[in-house]
């Protein structure tokens, strides 16, 4: 029998980042847009400028601590159950950062492998991609639209969901409020 795989996304899964409660109040700010600027785009934001990516890069900064289970993760992969994945969608200018977190959660000894997104594709392209390419099994994730994209186009996947206090009401089989319960699931798997 093949060995499970399962992919992490970085910022709001391994990494806590208390922003990310805030996903709807941004949603419904994406909602608007069109009506405010008369765009039509269902993309993800590529910061273009150096004052953006100088504001993305501050941004970011708000995942400042492991989260809570990353330890529980490690401890399934040392056991072997099953093999881990890191996958960002974190542009190119990110890299340096990335880099930080990779040694900082000497990541190398936790997951087979590290990527994040060099080529600056939009993140769910780039996820997808990855999901595909490595043949995953499970995916976690904590961007309700990356989700929802992912699963209108992955349907053999499961993508489980971090959520927050403020999504509480969207119903999902995969939803769970943090990295903890994660591990206790894939603990209850094997």
């Amino acid at each position: 029998m093949r060995k499970l795989k399962v992919g992490f996304d970085l910022d709001g899964v391994i990494l806590y980042n208390p922003i990310r409660t805030f996903r709807p109040i941004a949603s419904f700010f994406k909602f608007l847009k069109p009506y405010l600027f008369h765009e039509k785009s269902e993309s993800f934001y590529f910061p273009n400028s150096p004052l953006e990516k100088f504001i993305w890069r501050q941004l970011h900064k708000t995942s400042f601590r492991i989260a809570d289970g990353f330890n529980d993760i490690s401890k399934l992969t040392k056991k072997r159950a099953f093999d881990a994945y890191l996958i960002t969608s974190r542009y190119d200018f990110l890299k340096q950062d990335f880099v930080f977190w990779v040694k900082k959660l000497n990541a190398r000894s936790v997951f087979k492998k590290c990527f994040y997104n060099k080529t600056n594709i939009q993140p769910n392209v780039f996820k997808k991609h990855m999901i595909q390419k490595l043949e995953l099994d499970y995916f976690v994730e904590d961007n309700w639209g990356i989700i929802q994209k992912l699963n209108g186009d992955l349907k053999k996947v499961k993508i489980l969901w971090v959520s927050n206090f403020l999504d509480r009401n969207i119903d999902y089989k995969y939803k769970f409020f943090n990295l903890k319960e994660i591990a206790e699931f894939f603990n209850r798997l094997f």
